[in-house]
């Protein structure tokens, strides 16, 4: 009979330390690119193209740390650091935090593995994956290739994996014939409160051959203060193009599923989110309504390795909202990317994203184009053209 989790976790305390062995994994990836953005504000307030480099281009830079220690009986304990940082400026992201992307401490087991500290919710673990902008593995040459520029508008469903969870409890189980499973949970942090920031998600996902499919949800309380507020956006809420007007909702609700099929260098995946910013008090005419504003997002996407090491993408993405005060918004936007790897840990790539948005805030103010990641246009259109550096180690 197999012997309990946690049971195994209290007899491993008295294991012989002579009996362990340990390994830990220096990893991260450097990532810099050349911008060309179009319609941004400038000082004289007319929409400009901007020329720049960009620190964070197909993906975040960072470096880490990762460990195993086996602890006997089929028991380990695990541990990950993150640090995310912009390659150009060697600046600190998440707000500045040292370990800013993961910081996370646990066990490990035939049941599964349990970890506590700062961590990805089930969002971004089972349907992240599956979209333009998401990443599969430390690879050039296994995951999508679009980067974030291709997430959805001000990526308000996480799908690319902007935000994160402090002070959560998380499971995630073994794979089971390509079944998995897990969730995460957020204490509240505020002396004298058990509930009021809290952050749930749970999630599920199958890979099996061809075929990876993922669904999950995530509940948060207070979103201005639990879940938006420490990615280095902070100063940018209240004016963030496609959300900001509602980031003070009671609470926020994201649903997400995706899936891919692949078949002979082609992979196409489509997948669908709904994020509801749940009793916000908007400000409209000097005056305030509480109103639920609800995010719908649809994506396709598809790619094509032409060769072993190069991969064409293409994907569409449309978010449309629910009406709010007689104003609905809608945001279409087509990314194509092309990535060449030079080995398995180095590549170029170049990439194009256009985004045009219609409709009116729930301000009744004309809404504007906001390319994920780029600086938010002034008009209802805006074009972005990369090409970038990616290495890992």
């Amino acid at each position: 009979m197999k012997k309990s989790f946690f049971a195994v976790a209290v007899l491993s305390m008295f294991a012989s330390a002579a009996q362990a062995e340990s390994s830990v994994t220096l990893f991260g990836l450097l990532d810099t690119g050349f911008n060309y953005v179009s319609n941004v504000k400038s000082p004289e307030g007319d929409g400009k193209s901007k020329f720049s480099f960009a620190g964070a281009s197909m993906q975040g830079s960072y470096w880490g740390l990762r460990g195993t220690q086996d602890l006997g009986s089929g028991l380990k304990a695990v541990f990950a650091l993150e640090s995310g940082f912009d390659v150009n400026t060697g600046y600190q992201l998440q707000n500045k935090k040292i370990f800013g992307r993961q910081a996370f401490v646990g066990l490990s087991s035939d049941f599964g593995t349990l970890t506590i500290g700062r961590q990805y919710d089930s969002i971004a673990d089972f349907v992240s994956p599956l979209t333009a902008s998401g990443f599969t593995s430390q690879s050039t040459t296994d995951g999508r290739w679009a980067g974030s520029y291709a997430a959805h508008p001000g990526d308000l469903d996480n799908f690319n994996n902007s935000r994160r969870l402090d002070r959560a409890i998380k499971y995630t189980s073994n794979n089971y014939q390509g079944l998995s499973f897990g969730g995460a949970y957020m204490l509240d942090g505020e002396p004298g409160h058990f509930s009021t920031y809290q952050i749930w998600s749970a999630g599920v996902g199958y890979a099996n051959g061809p075929v990876s499919l993922g669904a999950a949800y995530l509940n948060a309380k207070r979103p201005a203060s639990s879940y938006f507020w420490d990615e280095g956006q902070a100063g940018k809420l209240a004016t963030n193009p496609v959300y900001g007007d509602y980031v003070n909702a009671k609470t926020l609700q994201i649903i997400g599923a995706g899936g891919k099929v692949d078949l002979n260098g082609l992979s196409v995946g489509l997948n669908y989110s709904r994020t509801e910013f749940k009793d916000s008090a908007i400000a409209i005419n000097g005056g305030t309504i509480t109103a639920t504003p609800i995010f719908q997002n649809a994506e396709a996407n598809v790619a094509y390795r032409f060769t072993p090491g190069l991969v064409g993408l293409v994907a569409y993405d449309y978010t449309w909202t629910n009406k709010i005060n007689e104003n609905k918004a809608r945001y279409h936007q087509v990314t194509v990317s092309l990535t060449q790897a030079l080995s398995k840990s180095v590549s170029i790539y170049g990439l194009a994203a256009y985004q045009r948005a219609n409709g009116n805030y729930a301000s009744g103010k004309p809404i504007v184009a906001a390319i994920n990641g780029a600086d938010p246009s002034t008009k209802n259109s805006q074009t972005l053209v990369n090409a970038g550096l990616r290495v890992m180690f």
